[in-house]
């Protein structure tokens, strides 16, 4: 995996080369990544899906992150991204079912590793249940769901501490009930404004889908 080839950008967002994922992270180039949240409604609830990462993870092991999310390779494009649900969760979809929530850069840095993302950023807004997932085991070792609206005040700063529930499955393919209080150390410290600027384009996309059915 470290000598996937990516494509690199310079801060405009321009294509200057492509170069190993060991380096992208050494060095600290943009690179493309995909992201996709899984939201579902549930009576007058609207749930976000997460996934746990995998304790063999190089990066965030057992951390709580997007419920699907990837490098895109130097040879993909935007579109190509959507293996990402197929591989992780077993879930396949049409990228045109996907909503666009735009493009947000970002930068993670963590003593040698140098995180710039390009985020490609969709939603999807589905009838799966939580127990309706395939794990792909190597890279997620759990989903859990927690209501929208408390994760948005959790990054909001109105909440210490929010409710997740759902699964972990461990390395012999047993699987146990994860039902627990967790605080933002407990997530993949993607930058507060970045969680935010998601969590309200989710929220505009929800908000419109009410007011169409209630139309």
């Amino acid at each position: 995996m470290e000598q996937e080839q990516l494509k690199i950008f310079d801060e405009n967002r321009n294509v200057i080369g492509v170069a190993t994922r060991k380096e992208v992270h050494k060095v600290g180039h943009w690179h493309e990544v995909f992201h996709c949240w899984l939201v579902r409604k549930d009576g007058e609830k609207v749930y976000l899906y997460l996934q746990l990462r995998s304790e063999t993870k190089k990066d965030y092991p057992s951390l709580y992150d997007i419920t699907a999310a990837g490098h895109l390779l130097a040879d993909e494009s935007v579109q190509d991204g959507v293996r990402e649900l197929k591989e992780e969760l077993g879930v396949e979809v049409s990228f045109d079912e996907l909503v666009s929530l735009g493009i947000i850069d970002y930068c993670v840095k963590k003593d040698d590793f140098i995180d710039k993302e390009i985020a490609n950023i969709f939603l999807l807004q589905t009838d799966f249940a939580i127990e309706d997932f395939i794990l792909q085991k190597e890279e997620v070792a759990g989903m859990v769901k927690v209501e929208f609206t408390d994760f948005m005040d959790l990054w909001l700063g109105k909440l210490s501490t929010i409710t997740v529930s759902g699964y972990r499955i461990d390395s012999v393919g047993v699987c146990s009930k994860i039902q627990e209080r967790v605080g933002k150390d407990r997530f993949v410290p993607h930058q507060t404004h970045f969680y935010l600027n998601v969590l309200e384009k989710i929220n505009t996309v929800i908000e419109k889908s009410n007011n169409d059915l209630n139309y």
